[in-house]
Parts: C-alpha cells; structure tokens; sequence
C-alpha cells in the first residue's frame, strides 16, 4: 500500500487541513482505503479527481504599496456590490504588494483554495489585479480546477502600450526599493535616475 497517502500527506496534496480530510472521508466526499490497523489511506487520483462540489465566490483586489488604500478599499467595495447583486456567497481576498511578486500572503491562500477545488468562481476587477507577469498561470489553474473566472471591468483593460509602461514603472520602483536601502551615494544617484525614468513613462 506504498503508493497509497495518509491523512496528512492527502492534506499537504489538497492544501486543506487534516480535520477537513477526515470530514470530507465521513461525508462521503472522497473514499479512504482502509489498513488492517483501521487507519485511512487515500488514492491520489481519487483525491483529485473530486471537487468537492466547490460554491465558493472568491473576489480578489490587490494594490501596490500603502499609499494606494483607498483605491484597495473601492475595489473592495466593487467586488461585495457585484457578488452581493448576483446572490452569491463570497469571501474577499485582500493583498498589498506588488504585482511582481509571487509570494504575497493573500495570492498563495487564493491558489490553495483553487488547488484544494474549493472556489466555483474568481471575481477580479482587471486583470492585473492578480499579478503584473503570470496572470495567465492563476487563469489556468482556474480552467484546470473548473474555476469560472469573472473580470469586471473587461471592456476597459488598458492597451499594450499602457501595460508595457505601466511593467516598466512597476519594475523600476521595485528595483528602486532595493537599492535606496543602502546608504551608498552611488546608488541614491541610480534611484533618482530612475524615478525620472518613470516619470517620462507617465
């Protein structure tokens, strides 16, 4: 029975805790094997190969530094009317920090409640919401994981020039950050030389 998880590792696999594993195993939700000793023991192709029966709204806003709270809080506010108006039942998911950045506390719960097929739908208010480079990774996880994918504001997504200055300005200010933590004149320098840079973007 090698090729047989535990409780534990069915767990890790789905990103859920072993509470819900057992849950979902007395619910008839996924079928255990069991050991001579009684203990559970899960088929990987079975644990994937069930979804739950997800009806989760997940709705996901993101800015990218402090001084932008207010728009966080009218994406915010966009995201509850609009599920509210279609009677669903929806959880906000709420990040800050740039769109370069994969590691951001709210995008890695967002993918483990895709991965676990817990979220019948993705609410966002522009693309870019969830990440500036590899969106289209988040998209197909959703398709993988039969996640429907709602985007508001579809109809006023920006144009490749837009978003091609709009990367540039992100990744200077990124870059920015980082040097402008050493006390070096150097690289004041390089940092102000690059806030021009996007100034000129703008």
């Amino acid at each position: 029975m090698s090729n047989l998880l535990t409780v534990t590792e069915a767990a890790q696999l789905l990103g859920v805790s072993t509470k819900t594993i057992r849950r979902w195993e007395n619910e008839g939700k996924i079928k255990a094997i069991r050991t001579e000793g009684g203990h559970r023991r899960f088929e990987v192709s079975s644990l994937l190969g069930n979804k739950h029966d997800a009806s989760l709204t997940v709705a996901y806003a993101r800015v990218s530094s402090s001084d932008q709270k207010e728009d966080l809080k009218r994406q915010v506010l966009v995201l509850e009317a609009y599920c509210a108006k279609h009677g669903w039942s929806y959880e906000v998911i709420q990040d800050l920090g740039s769109g370069l950045n994969y590691r951001k506390k709210g995008l890695i719960k967002l993918i483990k409640l895709l991965c676990s097929y817990q979220i019948e739908r993705l609410v966002i208010t522009h693309k870019d919401r969830l990440l500036r480079f590899g969106s289209e990774l988040i998209f197909t996880l959703c398709e993988i994981f039969g996640t429907e994918v709602i985007i508001i504001n579809r109809s006023e997504d920006s144009t490749y020039e837009e978003d091609l200055a709009a990367d540039v300005i992100e990744i200077i200010t990124v870059f920015s950050a980082r040097l402008y933590g050493s006390r070096s004149h150097k690289n004041k320098q390089i940092v102000n030389q690059l806030k021009q840079v996007a100034d000129e973007l703008k």
